[in-house]
């Protein structure tokens, strides 16, 4: 039986892009907004994680398991994802790559961890090599398409780095600067290379594929020419400019948590994740009021207020999710460097906007290290 065409191709296993992309496909899927299904890709090579791989795509699909807060109701619902239809390996599958590459793939997706994009000794070769990092293959596969016809192409990747799109883009085009100056100009104006920001908590794996998710979720995709997502989804937004999602995700959730943060630590309260800290009333008062009166100010001064005061009610009901355990002193790591990169950065923003409110409480966490 010949498989079913896959125009979307994934490189990564995560859990976190099985109840993210993965899930969002699916549910596109059924309503008939999504190019077609998905082939999904190991990277590592890794032997332990090849029944992973074949999990994936089992026709059976698997679970994702949605629990937390949703309009200030307990939510815990079960889905279960088809979305993949077929997994390979690079170690094992290249030329199965290669050819899917060459043929039948519009849309790529990655998320290859946070080292995902870091050069490797091996990526100076010109062919391929298990060795090499995610660029260097994916540069050795883009240069196997255009070679093919030389296609156009969509590439999303969902890595944590900033205007990871660019990133990649930089990183190809100086694998690729050796050689045909026709390939990288194909490179410059047929491959489109988005820049998007990821943003859902997903708290634990299901054995052998499927993960434990919060309710919210959030693609967001920066506009560009000929840009088209790989699925219509309401969770899949684009943005003329990523600053907006990036600067409420920073300056309310990262900055709400380092808050938190900054209380247990100073205080000594007795408890170990932040939906616990969050259950004592005068906390959760504190913080809500600080969030409100200090930060919702900046936002607005930057025409940003209504989405920062939406963005502000789902974040505390993410904050206090019941299923979810949060540990603080996770979040505690490099707490001096973030309160530099959320709440000293945050002042200056807003003041930049023209926000002129007073900001006691941040101001006492700046001057209390």
């Amino acid at each position: 039986m010949t498989a079913a065409k896959t125009p979307i191709l994934q490189f990564g296993t995560s859990r976190f892009l099985q109840a993210h992309a993965d899930l969002f496909i699916d549910e596109a899927l059924a309503e008939g907004s999504a190019p077609g299904p998905v082939t999904v890709v190991q990277t590592t090579g890794d032997a332990s994680r090849a029944g992973r791989v074949k999990a994936l795509a089992n026709p059976n699909g698997y679970p994702v398991r949605i629990r937390g807060l949703e309009n200030g109701q307990p939510v815990d619902r079960t889905q279960t994802v088809r979305s993949i239809r077929r997994g390979l390996s690079t170690a094992t599958d290249w030329d199965v790559v290669v050819g899917l590459m060459c043929g039948e793939i519009t849309h790529v997706i990655s998320n290859t961890g946070e080292r995902g994009f870091e050069p490797q000794p091996a990526d100076l070769g010109s062919r391929f090599d298990q060795a090499m990092s995610y660029p260097a293959k994916l540069q050795l596969l883009l240069r196997a398409r255009y070679q093919a016809g030389e296609k156009p192409l969509q590439i999303f990747p969902t890595e944590l780095v900033e205007r990871n799109g660019d990133v990649l883009r930089a990183r190809i085009l100086e694998l690729a600067a050796t050689g045909d100056g026709a390939y990288t100009t194909w490179l410059k104006t047929r491959v489109i290379w988005a820049n998007s920001l990821v943003d859902r908590i997903v708290s634990e794996p299901v054995e052998p594929a499927g993960a434990v998710a919060e309710p919210y979720g959030l693609w967001a995709i920066e506009k560009a020419p000929g840009l088209i997502p790989p699925c219509t989804h309401p969770m899949v937004r684009l943005f003329d400019d990523l600053n907006k999602p990036l600067s409420l995700k920073l300056f309310i959730l990262n900055l709400g948590h380092t808050c938190l943060v900054d209380a247990w630590k100073k205080e000594s309260r007795g408890v170990e994740t932040t939906r616990a800290l969050m259950d004592i009333d005068e906390v959760r008062e504190n913080l809500i009021d600080l969030l409100k009166t200090e930060v919702l100010p900046g936002f607005a001064a930057a025409g940003m207020g209504d989405d920062a005061a939406a963005y502000l009610e789902t974040t505390i009901e993410r904050i206090r999710n019941p299923y979810l355990d949060h540990y603080l002193r996770d979040i505690a790591v490099n707490h001096d460097k973030k309160i530099e990169f959320r709440i000293r950065a945050f002042i200056a923003w807003a003041a930049a906007a023209g926000d002129t409110t007073p900001k006691p409480r941040l101001e006492a966490i700046l001057a209390g290290r």
